[in-house]
């Protein structure tokens, strides 16, 4: 009776050991068996892609110069030759003023005295060419000698201005040709007149002053776009799906293979980009690697894979 009892409970102690044994092994077969099917796409990296690193800014409309139109004697404004928007040329006359003395004695001096034509008043004129963009007074006002009577816009200094990152300054010089692509669909072309010899310290940039010659009826504050454009050189470029990046995006790497069924990963630093290739500017990477571009998301360190397609 022992006997049959003592065998009883060995069988059991086997069943329990095999039970274990296979609960420890299976997970580490399936997972070799997954990581020797892991399928992916692989393609060459390339040195004969050239793109072109563009930047496209917005560049506001603006007269940088007002003048003033001053009163040129104290007394009362007779006449008001012009209206708010109008458009003057330098020298038009804009105002009529009489002085105090001769509204009150003028006309008993005349009537005593023809030959002296005393009249009192005077004439301003315009000091530049462009648009009254303030008009301060109106007939019968009285003002001071020197007072602001109006502000013309100098037309001669109209233009865009756009803020350039200085890291492409090298592509602005004055005399420089842009299109100034307009919202309503016109592009006209400009030149680069002014660049201003400082730079903002918050966003570094540069203004830039582009001159229009079609420049008439445009209003001030539109919001235009220039395109800088700067073609790089020939370099070391892997196909965008192929890099892959941590969550902070600070890292950069591609998973490439040291044989048919072994991918690494090396890290790279990038350089220019489109929308379907990324330059490499570090990694040791050349033409005759494979690179994967398809199924590397959530690879590691080292991975056993499995080729499927190779692009060309």
């Amino acid at each position: 009776m022992n006997s049959c009892r003592y065998t009883f409970f060995l069988c059991l102690l086997l069943l329990a050991l095999a039970a274990c044994h296979n609960k420890t092994e299976e997970p580490a077969e399936d997972a070799a068996v997954r990581d020797l099917h892991i399928p992916v796409t692989v393609a060459h990296p390339t040195d004969t892609v050239h793109l072109t690193d563009a930047i496209t800014l917005n560049a506001i409309s603006t007269y940088l110069l007002r003048s003033d139109v001053k009163a040129n004697t104290t007394g009362y404004v007779t006449k008001v030759r012009v209206k708010l928007s109008d458009f003057v040329h330098r020298g038009q006359a804009l105002f009529g003023l009489e002085t105090k003395e001769a509204r009150a004695l003028g006309n008993t001096i005349n009537h005593l005295d023809p030959s002296f034509r005393f009249s009192g008043t005077t004439t301003v004129v315009s000091p530049a060419t462009g648009y009254i963009a303030m008009l301060n007074h109106q007939a019968g006002d009285y003002v001071q000698d020197g007072e602001v009577l109006a502000t013309v816009t100098d037309a001669g200094s109209f233009g865009f201005v756009m803020n350039v990152p200085y890291e492409y300054n090298q592509l602005v010089h004055t005399g420089g040709s842009f299109l100034v692509n307009l919202p309503d669909g016109r592009m006209l072309n400009g030149q680069v007149a002014k660049i201003m010899p400082s730079v903002d310290s918050l966003t570094q940039t540069q203004k830039v002053l582009i001159k229009v010659k079609e420049g008439g009826g445009i209003p001030e504050n539109l919001i235009a776009t220039v395109k800088l454009e700067r073609k790089k050189a020939a370099g070391m470029y892997v196909p965008k799906p192929a890099v892959l990046t941590d969550d902070a995006q600070t890292a950069f790497w591609v998973m490439k293979l040291i044989n048919d069924s072994t991918a690494v990963k090396t890290d790279i630093k990038k350089g220019t980009e489109n929308d379907k290739w990324v330059e490499v500017l570090s990694g040791g990477i050349t033409p005759e690697d494979r690179i994967i571009t398809v199924g590397n998301y959530g690879m590691g360190d080292t991975a056993t894979i499995k080729i499927q397609k190779t692009e060309r």
